[in-house]
């Protein structure tokens, strides 16, 4: 079997298992299935529920495609890979929930390789998963980084601190100088092109693929029935629409999709099905949505000194 055709078993395995887990959850809907393929080759499946009792709208989608040339967002950044074909495949997936106490969830892990299959000299992988509250519950965040912290000692090529921060830095709305969420980990090239070992990489991103249920799902049981009213669900549609401002305005998967021709429905998934924005809004002083401001900038929530945070 190939690397790609690995890869591909592997990311649909996980999106089965993901589906699974999350309907079994929110047994009052289901994920239903848009299957796409793209003119310039290739295509996916989009599992998207909406409307469900816990989860407002989440998606678990797979896509495998491949062109021609590598898309010009790609061949700036990666010598030698202009003008020569490509294969990308990826999982990608957003989980936003009715409950406002309860974070939305973004995960993806993909695969891209420059050439012919075995041939290829050119491949990496990139991906991770981060988390967006919109009240501020400590122990959830220390839960979430803990379990990510937990994958990442399990593999050598998995330095936690490292990929923290890049996820810090790339996940951060920088004409509102905040974090979108709380962080977590990601890499956009798991290890340099051209001198990673595809096993030690393939292994890595196979486990991120089934930490996600550990890292999210005990946290949604543990806020999706938690009291609330107007007022928490106007400030969860003012943070998403902080969501929606990162994903438009700096988010390089989007791009990617966009430049290669992938399906818009399946790109703009992770879009919230609502949001608000309001000119000039300020949380009042002193109020749990103020404070939720204070998670959003970088903090070392693995740190042992937090083990009994509440």
């Amino acid at each position: 079997m190939s690397r790609r055709e690995r890869v591909v078993n592997t990311l649909q395995a996980g999106q089965a298992q993901l589906i699974a887990a999350f309907e079994a959850l929110d047994d009052s809907a289901t994920f239903g299935t848009h299957t796409w393929e793209r003119p310039g080759g290739g295509g996916g499946t989009a599992r998207v529920l909406e409307g469900g009792h816990i989860l407002e709208r989440a998606g678990i989608n797979f896509s495998a495609i491949h062109g021609d040339a590598v898309p010009p967002s790609l061949a700036a950044s990666h010598p030698g890979s202009e003008g020569r074909p490509y294969f990308a495949t990826g999982l990608s997936m957003v989980f936003h929930p009715h409950n406002p106490y309860a974070p939305a969830f973004h995960a993806n892990y993909r695969y891209f390789e420059v050439g012919h299959g075995e041939e290829s000299d050119i491949w990496w992988f990139g991906g991770g998963a981060d988390m967006t509250p919109n009240y501020p519950f400590a122990e959830d965040a220390v839960h979430f980084h803990r379990t990510l912290k937990a994958q990442c000692d399990r593999h050598s090529v998995g330095d936690y601190g490292t990929l923290k921060e890049t996820c810090d830095r790339y996940f951060y709305i920088k004409h509102r100088g905040e974090m979108r969420g709380v962080g977590g980990i990601f890499f956009d090239e798991l290890s340099p092109v051209g001198v990673g070992d595809f096993e030690t990489d393939f292994a890595f991103v196979g486990d991120g693929v089934r930490t996600i249920e550990d890292a999210y799902l005990p946290i949604l049981v543990r806020r999706k029935d938690t009291p609330y009213g107007e007022r928490e669900r106007r400030w969860q549609l003012m943070r998403r629409g902080r969501y929606v401002e990162f994903n438009l305005v700096y988010d390089r998967g989007t791009t990617f999709g966009l430049q290669t021709g992938g399906h818009i429905e399946a790109i703009l998934m992770s879009m919230p099905p609502y949001a608000h924005w309001a000119f000039d809004y300020q949380p009042e002083a002193g109020s749990k949505e103020a404070e939720i401001l204070t998670f959003l900038q970088p903090r070392d929530w693995a740190d042992d000194k937090l083990s009994t945070v509440r």
